[in-house]
């Protein structure tokens, strides 16, 4: 118990201490490196071959994302994109139709765009499962720990695959060179990523 208690403590400092990081990083800075990111996405051998492909809509703390939504569409893959239930820890993959479609999605209380909770649509597991899920996170260490929002959706979601689906997705994180850390603290509910891409990985 102690343990536990002495692991939330430890996120909880090193949460606030990511968003002081992340806070300081210019407008460019995040661009440029967005940037760099994505050339390294597009090139990405886990990338190539997926046809299912799951990624965020950037919070302006993220890497920007908006470049390889497009290249997704580009390449013919389907796209798909979180819609969190924000009184639990649910989250579905559901079905974008085009880049366009994201201008007009509402924004929840939180301040991320998503589709309506009353909208039907394709949600992924039910539909095949992902090949690529592209994961958010506040921090990230050198063996692919990631320090998540304290939310537990990503966490909760890939167990979910591992149900659902016979192949475990690729989990690729995008991270700010200012979210790579000496070590992330985890307890026995904290999935690790197959591999964070950040500017010097």
């Amino acid at each position: 118990m102690a343990a536990a208690v002495a692991v939330s403590s430890a996120k909880r400092s090193l949460r606030a201490e990511l968003k002081q990081r992340l806070r300081a990083l210019s407008a460019e800075e995040r661009l440029r490196q967005s940037h760099l990111l994505a050339q390294k996405v597009f090139t990405h051998s886990e990338y190539q071959k997926s046809k299912r492909v799951s990624i965020f809509l950037s919070m302006p703390d993220e890497i920007e994302t908006e470049e390889i939504i497009k290249d997704i569409f580009r390449q013919g893959k389907t796209c798909f994109i979180p819609r969190y239930q924000l009184q639990s820890s649910h989250m579905d993959m559901v079905k974008l139709a085009s880049p366009e479609e994201i201008a007009s999605l509402p924004r929840t209380s939180w301040n991320i765009q998503q589709p309506g909770e009353d909208e039907v649509l394709e949600e992924a597991l039910s539909t095949g499962g992902l090949d690529l899920i592209f994961v958010p996170g506040l921090g990230f260490d050198k063996l692919s720990n990631r320090l998540g929002r304290g939310k537990g959706y990503y966490d909760t979601y890939l167990k979910r695959c591992l149900q659902s689906q016979d192949v475990k997705p690729y989990t690729l994180a995008l991270a700010f060179k200012e979210q790579i850390c000496l070590q992330v603290p985890v307890d026995e509910n904290d999935v690790r990523v197959d591999e964070v891409l950040y500017e010097d990985s």
